[in-house]
């Protein structure tokens, strides 16, 4: 059975992605989601944080067959507490429109450029993830050959994760007459006096490389094309609704991206490792079926993932069950070598567990030497002191 769990699925070359095999893997994908359910599409948003968590088993699988991370949390007993309202979404469109008025000469004025001239804003429409992500292919190579201004309006990406196709779909490219490709990221959150929340551009630095690597794939094979490492970040300005442009710096998170989606096990060997029977059907399973299927994929939670999955609450309350030391932090967990649990961390400072010689036992010992002799310090002065004297009421 194992070649029948073959994954390679395809669109052309100049997609980025693989050919196609005669099995793929979307036959056992589709069974692990559940029969009739509609796969939830991986975002670049998602695909970052996948790639931040790299061992985690759990999340590549449940992303990989597209399962609706949410509405399992929910059913789990543990949602999650983070997602966009309504009307930040219609906020967010109505902004990103006003960046993209006038046929994309605002947004080439945002860029710097005066006078663009004429801007060429090429359909993108096909049929299926797979002929909008040839047609993207064939828009960037038309304008790389026509030398001249063009915005790709919503294009459509492929990337293969983990040995799977993941279809990605940034706000914008802009192919310059020079043959160079650039990202661009609208985001409705402000930028006051000229900088934002680091947090928030860090997030779409790391969401922006992952563009970056899809387009790399198609500029490898169009003649002439360049992909800009700096990205044009567009947000609000001060506390108004007029559009503001940055330029930010990804090389650093596109480095760390592509490193750190090479290290991700394909999901074809963690999809043979599930037991035959397994699924998670969000409609069709009860709550105890469905945390019985989820338990059966390990998964490697940190507290980073609170704010980045949708089943980290879920996970969490799992790892503290098992007295983990992954719920201190990953710092943490590096600092403390082969300790994985609480307790054993604590048997080991108390000299009741331990090899000793092992630097992180001895400093453990060493610590709660220290905090001991705090505590004696501070309960002889204490005593020096003699007994605290309680001041009168007042009536």
């Amino acid at each position: 059975m194992a070649d029948a769990r073959l994954p390679r699925v395809s669109a052309s070359l100049d997609s980025g992605l693989p050919r196609p095999s005669q099995t793929t893997l979307r036959q056992v994908l589709a069974e692990l989601r559940g029969p009739g359910t509609a796969p939830r599409a991986l975002d670049a948003r998602a695909l970052a944080a996948l790639a931040a968590n790299p061992g985690c088993r759990r999340r590549a699988l449940l992303d990989g067959a597209g399962v609706d991370k949410a509405a399992l949390a929910s059913k789990l007993g543990s949602p999650a507490p983070f997602g966009q309202s309504q009307f930040a979404i219609m906020r967010g469109n109505s902004f990103e429109a006003k960046v993209k008025a006038d046929g994309g000469r605002e947004l080439l004025r945002l860029l710097g450029v005066e006078e663009p001239g004429a801007v060429s804003v090429p359909d993108l429409a096909a049929a299926g993830p797979q002929g909008r992500t040839a047609r993207t292919a064939l828009a960037l190579r038309e304008a790389t050959a026509a030398g001249a201004w063009t915005l790709l309006d919503h294009p459509l990406l492929a990337l293969e994760v983990a040995g799977a196709p993941v279809y990605l779909e940034p706000d914008a490219v802009v192919v310059g007459p020079d043959g160079r490709w650039t990202v661009v990221e609208i985001k409705s959150f402000p930028m006051i006096d000229g900088s934002a929340d680091a947090s928030k551009v860090g997030a779409a630095a790391r969401q922006s490389a992952v563009y970056v690597l899809a387009l790399e794939r198609v500029a490898a094979v169009t003649e002439g094309a360049q992909v800009a490492h700096s990205v044009v970040l567009v947000c609000p300005k001060d506390f108004s609704n007029a559009p503001t442009a940055s330029v930010v710096d990804v090389r650093k998170q596109r480095s760390v991206t592509r490193r750190q989606l090479a290290r991700l096990t394909r999901i074809e060997e963690i999809a043979d490792a599930v037991p035959e029977g397994v699924t998670f059907d969000v409609a069709g399973c009860s709550a105890a079926e469905l945390t019985e299927a989820v338990e059966t994929v390990p998964h490697a939670y940190a507290p980073e993932c609170l704010t980045a999955c949708e089943l980290a609450f879920h996970c969490r309350a799992r790892a503290r069950e098992a007295g983990a030391v992954e719920t201190l932090g990953r710092a943490v967990r590096g600092e403390l070598g082969g300790l994985t649990t609480v307790g054993a961390v604590l048997a080991a400072a108390r000299g009741e567990a331990g090899d000793p010689d092992d630097p992180a036992v001895a400093a453990l010992r060493r610590a709660r030497a220290l905090r001991q002799e705090a505590l004696d310090g501070a309960a002889v002065r204490d005593e020096a002191r003699g007994p605290r004297v309680e001041a009168p009421a007042c009536h």
